[in-house]
């Protein structure tokens, strides 16, 4: 499609890029949080499915109604960071494949197949769950990607009967087909704060050319 990335956007992106747990005080906008949608939704999924959904996380008070689903080493970091991010997948993605994907009946392919529906949301919402990272790392952001917190505990009080979000009641049923992936909190990392970087394999140690 085009050149090469500058090496200080592969380095922001990939080599020089951390995993956080330590955030400098200094907030995160909503416009940001926008854009980042907006770049992630970009990335591809099979037949457009784009089964991703996110809450952000901002407020005081939501995170107040995030902690008591999180594990004991992921409290402190959590609620110091500026926004989380609950990373969830909605199983009836394909409902709005006649919108995404209009030139093929793609609905009929999982109304009736839970079993193919549940992977293809799990696969395809993992996929955007890795260019949401992308995404906010290239606008400056950093990340703390996680699992560790009670995940039926978060998709009630997020996406089922405990949410408060009217908007959000009306469109899906107290038992929700939203499911939460994993965490991922965002801010501005405190660099002083890093361990060394873990070791990666090599490339023949795990690749093959055929």
């Amino acid at each position: 499609m085009g050149d090469n990335l500058s090496e200080s956007s592969l380095k922001q992106l990939f080599t020089e890029a951390r995993t956080h747990s330590h955030w400098l005080d200094k907030p995160v906008g909503d416009d940001i949080l926008k854009q980042l949608y907006d770049l992630m939704k970009m990335g591809p999924t099979s037949a457009n499915c784009c089964p991703a959904r996110v809450a952000f996380i901002k407020s005081r008070e939501a995170k107040e109604r995030l902690k008591p689903a999180l594990n004991g080493g992921n409290v402190e970091k959590t609620m110091a960071a500026p926004v989380t991010a609950i990373i969830a997948h909605d199983l009836k993605f394909y409902e709005y494949l006649p919108k995404l994907f209009p030139h093929s009946p793609a609905r009929d392919w999982f109304v009736d197949n839970a079993e193919l529906a549940a992977s293809t949301a799990f696969r395809n919402g993992s996929l955007q769950g890795g260019y949401f990272i992308l995404a906010a790392r290239s606008l400056g952001l950093d990340c703390g990607p996680m699992s560790g917190f009670d995940n039926a505990a978060v998709d009630r009080e997020f996406f089922g009967e405990n949410c408060s979000d009217p908007a959000f009641q009306q469109e899906h049923s107290p038992e929700s087909h939203i499911k939460s992936n994993f965490l991922c909190n965002l801010g501005y990392g405190d660099p002083d704060m890093l361990h060394p970087r873990s070791p990666r394999f090599d490339f023949d140690e795990v690749c093959r050319i055929l």
